[in-house]
């Protein structure tokens, strides 16, 4: 790996925000002797990974970058400085500098990586542009957003994909291998969530990326400028893609099965209070404040094929990092996370005994990380931002549909706006639109058992 790539990070304090050492290995064929010609819109912390990333393929050439913060981005312009690559068309004058970006015809493609709000209205305007577009998640907040998405997609033809990179974890993708396999017989039941303390991320004193304080919005930086105040005023799932993604993939979401309808329910909301309460006292005028978000947002999703499904959000208290896996069907399951994984398969193990989990993923470890597991080494979130990133530009290089579509990105966001719906509805059930308006019967499922992206 590099140590220059190390001690940058160290130097700026960044590598607690997920910016991995960059990949030691350059990457990616050229097409044609041609490079994507790549621009980025959002270098914060979450935008500079996928540019570093980016800066370690051979295949992409960064051509664009656009943000309005001076001080990230002199950091990711330190990062072309480390590589010996020259400085990209910078785009800085303004919150609508960005369509100056998406007319320049040296931008094919384009990665998306700005506050949540901004991410549909960025990502229509990209798709009218015609670049293909790569949106962080989540894609949409409102159901007219994720209906936008389709919307756009299908009038222009232009690509979307949604960067869920937990899709590539090494177990996940290891749980997908012994399900295509038929392992696990015909499936019932999954469940999976976002759990995860953020207290720290969505606080801070306006000089830290992270904690050190209880401020939001204007007086602080980074996430804790605009992630806070979805908590302060929306009950709901905000952020169910992290586990979501994966089980939509299991049960092939939009590929011959859909969302039909759920149901979801919160806790009252303690967390944040308590947070700012113990860090700077009762005093505090943050310590006033009336959080909408309940502490745990536990959503119910029913399929057409007649599978359930459990999705948590939890990240206003204490607690481990999580996302609870469990893959469940007739003939066994699996519950797995990255601490405490476990197997039980009808008639191979023993009998109301769980297996440890390790030695049936090293059986069934898929093909993409058996090939690209080195290279993917230091990317960032132990790897899988490797290959999120990976299925992005191989999809754009050959301008076909993504693993992870427009149609994906509109019901995997759908998940806030009807959660929220429901919360408000003392649990009311909301059905799920259907956004690919029919084409999910006849839509064949993605093949995830390969060795290229």
């Amino acid at each position: 790996m590099s140590t220059n790539r190390r001690s940058f990070i160290k130097k700026v304090g960044v590598a607690a925000a997920g910016i991995g050492l960059a990949p030691h290995l350059v990457f990616g064929q050229e097409t044609k002797g041609q490079k994507l010609k790549l621009g980025f819109i959002g270098v914060g912390l979450r935008g500079m990974n996928h540019v570093s990333n980016a800066l370690f393929r051979k295949d992409v050439e960064i051509t664009a970058i656009c943000d309005t913060d001076p001080d990230m981005l002199k950091l990711c312009l330190a990062m072309f400085d480390e590589q010996g690559v020259k400085h990209p068309k910078l785009y800085t004058s303004g919150p609508y500098d960005y369509r100056n970006l998406l007319d320049d015809k040296e931008v094919e493609a384009i990665i998306i990586s700005t506050p949540w709000l901004l991410h549909t209205p960025m990502a229509v305007d990209a798709m009218k542009a015609g670049k293909y577009c790569g949106v962080e998640v989540s894609a949409a907040t409102t159901l007219p957003e994720c209906w936008d998405l389709v919307n756009t997609h299908e009038e222009t033809g232009t690509h979307l994909m949604i960067l869920e990179n937990v899709n590539y974890r090494r177990d996940v993708l290891a749980v997908m291998n012994m399900l295509r396999e038929g392992l696990f017989g015909e499936m019932l039941h999954y469940r999976g969530g976002y759990q995860h303390d953020l207290r720290e991320v969505k606080f801070n004193d306006g000089k830290h990326f992270y904690g050190h304080g209880v401020e939001f919005g204007e007086k602080a930086i980074s996430e804790a400028q605009w992630r806070t105040q979805h908590s302060l005023k929306r009950d709901a799932d905000l952020y169910p893609t992290h586990g979501l993604g994966p089980l939509a993939a299991y049960a092939d979401i939009n590929r011959g099965n859909r969302f039909e309808s759920l149901t979801s329910h919160s806790t009252k909301s303690r967390g944040l209070h308590k947070y700012i309460v113990d860090k700077a006292g009762e005093d505090h005028p943050n310590a006033k404040l009336k959080w909408k978000l309940g502490d745990i947002v536990t959503t119910t999703i029913s399929t057409a094929m007649g599978e359930t499904m459990i999705i948590t959000h939890d990240t206003n208290v204490v607690r481990p990092y999580s996302l609870g896996f469990r893959v469940q069907g007739v003939n066994g399951l699996t519950e797995f996370d990255y601490y405490d994984s476990r197997v039980h398969i009808d008639g191979i193990s023993e009998p109301h005994r769980w297996d440890e989990a390790k030695t049936w993923f090293d059986k069934y470890d898929h093909p993409l990380w058996k090939k690209y597991g080195e290279e993917a080494e230091g990317s960032g979130h132990g790897g899988m931002d490797f290959f999120v990133l990976n299925a992005f530009v191989e999809s754009a290089k050959q301008d076909i549909a993504p693993p992870l579509d427009a149609y994906d990105a509109a019901a995997w966001s759908a998940v806030t706006p009807l959660s929220e719906l429901s919360i408000a509805n003392n649990g009311e059930p909301q059905d799920f639109p259907d956004f690919t308006r029919g084409k999910w019967i006849a839509r064949k499922p993605y093949n995830w058992i390969k060795d290229d992206f």
